[in-house]
């Protein structure tokens, strides 16, 4: 392969098969490389822990092969080596045919997901035709009831060679629409392996799971929490400047010391979030033993993840007491110690006493909150994950009644970095499908119900305190919070306090609140309503706004508008014309200016010579005339006016 080939994606392909059933020998065979590194593997002819090599196809495509032990006592490094694959090899003895170990592996495989699977029938050569052809039907009846129904069955002898070929072209053919895993473009490897090379320093091996390790980069170990940095990366003994997902990589670190790093370890890319000591998940529960025992709430057992296992218990949700062979049910799992789990992470449970696997599942929610009892929205926010509708999830997430969430809540939550949170939470805001408050560098992020029930308990708050305390101008901010939101950081109180002075329900000045329409509130919007309105009058000169107008330019009601222009009035700014149309007190001076003069010059004039001399319409000229009739500036006879 090209270096450049290398930076590509692939895909990992895995054997499973019971003990002796000659995995690692059809491995030799097919790659040329012994897979059995320790000495006591190949001292007592089986393997121990996983090992690895490269497989050619014929169409020229290059697949990693994990090779894993088959023996009940190493069942933990199987599923080690399993949870890095994307195709399964299932190894069949024809001698022997089907064992435990083989539907223990074959359990494992679906538990996983292992989506392609591709069955050699080995040891051909010590069995006759007819014998191959009943173990072959064995075979399709065992994958009859799983995803592997139609996996083609090739009979094949790695002593003699026989079968090697076409046993190549049913993977190829297998493999050619088979996708990686774990398709998220953020680091993630399990080491299976850890150790220090003389002279080069701590070396760790595993699958990469997803991502890409470039020479340079900086990673962190979970669950310890320590950062490294990748000094080189090779692959298959070739030194590479970048690697893909898929592929086997040994990576060289610095800045961590060899008994820092362990087996089971995950490299991973700091954005990603830490290990979690609990995960919700959909769970599966087999029963290997065909005892028809339940699995009850509560039970301890093994959870293997990645390359790691840990012992855990498996609480079910909402109140179910067991689960029946065969059954799924949402579940928690508290670990004893913090596993580097994602969403869509596949695990597998195996019981504490005796040890055989008895089910697994996939994650759905790596950090949730500890419970067992759904409620609120849960149950909305795990469906949408089921489904792996992300954005939904956010919106169920924020949805919670009473509930004011950040970005770093909901990353942890639905199993993304917190800056893919922020945006998606951002386009969920510009939709209207939940409401963004600011708080200085923070966001908070609520749904509009939460939002307006926060909102009116400021406004009932400050009435009650205006109702009780006439003369003080409103609360501190530190008591309006205490007594209508405790609940609330102060950051998100702030952000509830900014959006109520934005709407215009409360008003805040030097960290005294009051209510707008109350207490000093009430005071400073009535003052500038007051503003506002004689800017109106002023502006419109001899031809002012007529009250309607006045109180759809100022967006109040019309019992707001007519208290305006009588404090305006009381206060000399105006003068009422009639109940709807007022003048600002130097626009009325200038028309009283115009009636006095015209009428001291002749001595008597008519409503129309009056009109022309004030210059305005007979529909502002006749209310105008009338109300300096009444306030005894002209006085009216017939048809004419005087002084």
């Amino acid at each position: 392969m090209s270096e450049a080939s290398y930076s590509q994606p692939s895909v990992v392909l895995g054997t499973a098969g019971h003990i002796d059933h000659g995995k690692s020998a059809l491995v030799r065979a097919l790659t040329g490389t012994d897979p059995d590194r320790l000495a006591e593997e190949k001292r007592r002819g089986i393997t121990i822990e996983l090992g690895f090599a490269r497989l050619d196809l014929p169409d020229g495509t290059s697949v990693g092969v994990v090779d894993v032990p088959g023996h009940e006592k190493f069942v933990r490094h199987m599923i080690a080596g399993a949870t890095g694959i994307d195709a399964a090899l299932l190894v069949i003895a024809a001698d022997d045919g089907i064992m435990p170990q083989t539907r223990e592996h074959l359990a494992v495989l679906q538990l996983l997901h292992i989506p392609t699977c591709v069955v050699a029938l080995t040891k051909t050569d010590l069995v006759d035709e007819e014998w191959i052809a009943f173990v072959t039907d064995e075979v399709n009846d065992l994958l009859a009831t799983t995803p592997y129904a139609q996996s083609a069955i090739v009979p094949v002898s790695s002593r003699t060679g026989e079968g090697l070929d076409e046993l190549k072209a049913a993977l190829q053919k297998a493999l050619k629409g088979t996708a990686r895993a774990h398709r998220d473009e953020r680091l993630r490897m399990p080491a299976d392996r850890a150790f220090v090379v003389k002279g080069v320093g701590v070396v760790v091996t595993g699958t990469l799971w997803s991502g890409t390790a470039h020479a340079g980069d900086v990673v962190r170990l979970e669950p310890s929490g320590l950062e490294a940095r990748i000094r080189s990366v090779q692959v298959h003994g070739t030194g590479l400047d970048t690697v893909g997902a898929g592929h086997r990589v040994a990576l060289n670190l610095t800045g961590v010391e060899a008994g820092e790093v362990h087996a089971g370890d995950f490299i991973v890319e700091p954005s990603l979030l830490p290990a979690s000591d609990r995960f919700d998940c959909e769970l599966r529960y087999l029963d290997p033993d065909r005892s028809g025992k339940p699995l009850k709430t509560g039970v301890r057992v093994r959870i293997s993840h990645g390359t790691r296992e840990t012992f855990g218990r498996v609480l079910l949700m909402d109140g179910k007491e067991q689960l029946k062979p065969g059954e799924e049910a949402w579940a928690q799992i508290r670990l004893e110690e913090p596993l580097a789990v994602e969403r869509n992470d596949r695990f597998v449970i195996r019981s504490y006493s005796p040890v055989h696997v008895i089910g697994g599942g996939r994650i759905l929610e790596a950090r949730p909150r500890r419970r067992s009892i759904l409620r609120g929205t849960d149950h909305e926010v795990l469906a949408a994950l089921a489904q792996n509708d992300v954005s939904r999830a956010l919106e169920q997430f924020v949805a919670e009644p009473g509930a004011f969430r950040t970005a770093e809540d909901a990353a942890g939550t639905v199993g993304v970095t917190t800056e893919e949170a922020r945006r998606m939470l951002e386009d969920l805001a510009q939709h209207g499908k939940v409401c963004a408050l600011s708080a200085g560098r923070q966001t908070f992020y609520a749904s509009r119900a939460t939002l307006q029930k926060a909102a009116g308990a400021l406004e009932n708050t400050l009435l009650k305190f205006h109702a009780a305390h006439p003369n003080e101008t409103g609360m501190q901010k530190a008591a309006l919070r205490h007594a209508a939101l405790p609940s609330l950081d102060e950051s998100c109180f702030e952000g509830v306090l900014s959006h109520a002075v934005q709407a215009g329900t409360v008003m805040s000045e030097e960290g005294v609140i009051s209510h707008a329409k109350a207490g000093a509130g009430a005071k400073r919007q009535a003052e500038a309503r007051a503003k506002a309105t004689l800017e109106l009058l002023k502006n419109g000169g001899l031809t002012p706004p007529f009250v309607a107008e006045v109180q759809k330019e100022l967006g109040c009601s019309s019992s707001e508008a007519y208290t305006t222009l009588v404090t305006l009035e009381k206060n000399d700014s105006a003068v009422r014309i009639d109940r709807d149309l007022y003048y600002s007190a130097e626009a009325f001076a200038q028309l009283k200016d115009a009636v006095t003069s015209c009428l001291e010059r002749e001595g008597e004039a008519s409503a129309a010579t009056l009109r022309d001399a004030m210059g305005v319409s007979r529909k502002f000229a006749i209310p105008v005339l009338e109300r300096m009739d009444a306030l005894g500036i002209t006085k009216r006879k017939g048809d004419v006016r005087t002084l």
